[in-house]
């Protein structure tokens, strides 16, 4: 029904007209400040540098998934994600080996591709496949853009909206929208792990003081975003198209 349609254009840009009715929003130098800076082999900040091998193995496994042709639907949506997530595991790295602003560049820039495969993927797939052929590419142009933008404008705000505008959808579609293949709910649980990550993310010191000095929370963020895309993963690898519904006879 087109309320849907109408009603996710609205959860998607409702967020975005907002925010751009506020003032520029800069980025802080403090996010840099990451409590655990151990050097281990030599490699500084080790435990923020090295968590991010999860997001090269599952990005890794969820390409060949995608090769192997055993992705059914959006299928180039989930490519270009899985893409993403093993671009993010050498961005990040890059960027929690010198943390700053300039490095953060190669950090953001994966994640908007990543999730605008995902947000394309699961909107196509429960509301046609023309909208993967039409949004793909836009949507991570407009991504990429808005990396650039902070970069070279030094504002946030529509970087802050291609995080959050994706999730928002999802969660549109999960209530909206009949299931088109079996194992949604494990994008639920993605969801949950992504949003627990976010909030270790903003508690850094208190969870490294908390674990006594074992993890922070920003390593306990990024192994907990692995495990909303292993969610994906499985998901993907598991479930089957269900079958249309058959009318009722009178």
């Amino acid at each position: 029904m087109r309320w849907r349609a109408w009603s996710l254009a609205a959860v998607m840009l409702a967020p975005l007209a907002l925010i751009l009715s506020r003032p520029p929003i800069a980025q802080e130098l403090k996010y840099h400040a990451l409590v655990d800076t151990r050097a281990i082999l030599g490699v500084p900040n080790f435990c923020d540098v090295c968590s991010n091998l999860p997001f090269l193995l599952l990005g890794v496994a969820g390409l060949l998934l995608c090769r192997a042709g055993r992705v059914d639907g959006a299928a180039r949506s989930w490519l270009v994600f899985f893409l993403g997530v093993v671009l993010v595991a050498f961005g990040s790295t890059c960027y929690h080996l010198a943390p700053s602003n300039a490095t953060l560049v190669w950090d953001r820039a994966p994640m908007t591709i990543a999730f605008m495969g995902l947000f394309v993927g699961l909107v196509s797939e429960h509301a046609g496949a023309r909208v993967e052929r039409v949004l793909l590419a836009p949507a991570v142009a407009v991504g990429l853009a808005s990396v650039a933008w902070w970069a070279w404008a030094g504002d946030l705000r529509v970087y802050l909206w291609v995080q959050a505008a994706p999730l928002l959808a999802i969660a549109f579609v999960l209530g909206a929208y009949r299931a088109q293949f079996t194992h949604r709910i494990y994008l639920a649980y993605g969801l949950a792990a992504y949003g627990v990550a976010k909030a270790a993310e903003f508690h850094d010191a208190e969870i490294y003081a908390f674990t006594g000095q074992l993890m922070s929370g920003h390593t306990l963020k990024h192994l907990l975003a692995a495990a909303s895309i292993l969610f994906v993963y499985l998901m993907l690898r598991r479930r089957q198209r269900v079958a249309p519904e058959v009318p009722a006879a009178v």
